[in-house]
């Protein structure tokens, strides 16, 4: 799913917009963007991002839209309310609250470790067709944690849509190697190797 309307273009544009005056590359390959998603959130932007990303999947039945806290929230949030359907986070730390749980860990560049994921089962039906929505695709390793927990509920997963796909950590190759479904991401960056980022469609 690389092929964008009009519509997609212009949220693309204002994401890059975004991302070039507020954003700032750090070393690792590492975008920081906390000022508009990753901590603070720009509620009009990710709007403009969710209903862009329901509309790209709106002729698939969506039952449920699925992400992981915190970062996938806001954009998740946005899509699920446009398709109206529920909206669920994975969590990093299980409470006490969440009686029975499917698990999955995955590593966190950001994070400098292994990250784990909880999922309460009293969520998602064997029945649901569920989208996860996530910040970033980068190495993919996250986001198929979100998948296997969707298998493991015996949910069927439709889609994946991320707001930012780093390209050229070869995420995309290794979520199409493990499921088979639509990949959309709203801005593709090919290269962090300087101070400005270098999208996918400014060469």
């Amino acid at each position: 799913m690389r092929s964008k309307t009009e519509t997609g273009r212009k949220v693309a544009e204002l994401l890059k917009n975004a991302i070039l005056e507020q954003g700032s590359v750090l070393s690792g390959g590492i975008l920081k963007v906390d000022s508009f998603l990753n901590h603070q959130v720009d509620p009009y932007l990710m709007n403009q991002v969710g209903l862009f990303i329901a509309d790209q999947f709106s002729s698939m039945r969506i039952d449920k839209v699925f992400t992981a806290e915190s970062s996938g929230i806001a954009p998740a949030l946005a899509t699920a309310m446009r398709l109206e359907v529920p909206m669920i986070f994975a969590r990093k730390k299980r409470p006490i609250t969440m009686l029975e749980a499917a698990s999955e860990s995955a590593p966190s560049h950001t994070k400098g470790g292994t990250v784990n994921l909880y999922l309460s089962t009293e969520f998602l039906k064997p029945s649901d067709h569920v989208l996860i929505v996530d910040d970033f695709l980068a190495s993919g390793l996250t986001i198929a944690a979100l998948g296997r927990l969707i298998v493991k509920s015996g949910c069927e997963l439709v889609g994946i849509a991320a707001v930012i796909e780093k390209t050229f950590e070869g995420g995309r190759d290794f979520l199409k190697k493990r499921f088979d479904v639509p990949i959309l991401s709203v801005v593709e960056i090919e290269s962090l190797d300087s101070e400005r980022p270098v999208f996918g469609d400014d060469n």
